[in-house]
């Protein structure tokens, strides 16, 4: 894969980096995206009609039976080449921020140590009423539910669903490195879902350095500085070999 030199100077001269990851990331490490069909006893649902706060208090114990499938699913995956290569750009000496709308948790497992969860994590639980955090030991109601140990009101997962806002401080952080990041990186996101979807053309519209990696044409290309066409596991640690022969831990 070639490279302008002019992405690899930029790339080398970033003192803060921020990467935008989409389901394409985990995707590569097995984990269904959320848009791809229901499978086995889910193929006569849509994720629209399961995920919202509407279809939990209607019926929150099949949405927790869905939730709990979906973590199934996600259990044994792991990072893979594009999750290391991300996670490997905190050895240049930038400041690096993930921002993902991925909720697998992956980005952490492969090293990543500053990741902002714009939709929240698969794994974590959040009480329906008070908001506060299950703390993995939930005491169940007769019917098998969990519930909170604060208020008894019932737990669900720590994700955002249709209809909701994104949680206010990652927002407000996602925003702040979209116009302070000298590289911005769009990976593997279809950019449908709003608001997060409009962060790469924030740092466009700040004259930032953007970089499109995506096998798929999307919206963002015309606003990236630079595209690269392929999977993010193939596109990531060439860019990072190509930038940093020796490695990015070379970096002066």
């Amino acid at each position: 894969m070639h490279f302008a030199p002019e992405l690899l100077d930029a790339l080398r001269q970033a003192r803060v980096i921020a990467v935008f990851t989409g389901a394409g990331v985990s995707a590569e490490s097995g984990v269904p995206t959320f848009r791809d069909a229901q499978t086995g006893l889910w193929a006569r649902y849509r994720a629209e009609e399961l995920a919202t706060p509407a279809a939990f208090r209607r019926d929150p114990q099949t949405v927790w039976k869905w939730y709990e499938w979906r973590r199934d699913l996600m259990r044994n995956a792991l990072p893979n080449p594009a999750h290391l290569a991300i996670a490997s750009l905190e050895k240049t000496g930038a400041e690096v921020t993930v921002l993902t709308q991925n909720v697998d948790g992956l980005h952490r497992k492969a090293g990543s140590t500053d990741v902002v969860e714009l939709h929240g994590n698969i794994w974590d639980d959040l009480c329906l009423e008070c908001r506060a955090p299950g703390d993995g030991d939930a005491p169940r109601d007769g019917a098998g539910l969990p519930r909170c140990t604060h208020c008894g009101g019932l737990l669900r997962p720590g994700v955002v669903w249709f209809g909701e806002s994104l949680p206010e401080q990652a927002w407000q952080r996602a925003a702040e490195l979209a116009g302070k990041a000298d590289v911005f990186f769009c990976i593997g996101t279809s950019s449908l879902v709003e608001p997060a979807a409009s962060l790469p053309l924030q740092a466009h519209d700040s004259g930032k350095t953007v970089i499109q990696v995506n096998p798929e044409a999307t919206r963002h290309d015309a606003s990236a500085s630079f595209v690269l066409r392929g999977k993010a596991g193939a596109a990531m640690p060439a860019l990072l070999r190509a930038a940093w022969p020796g490695g990015p831990a070379s970096s002066p």
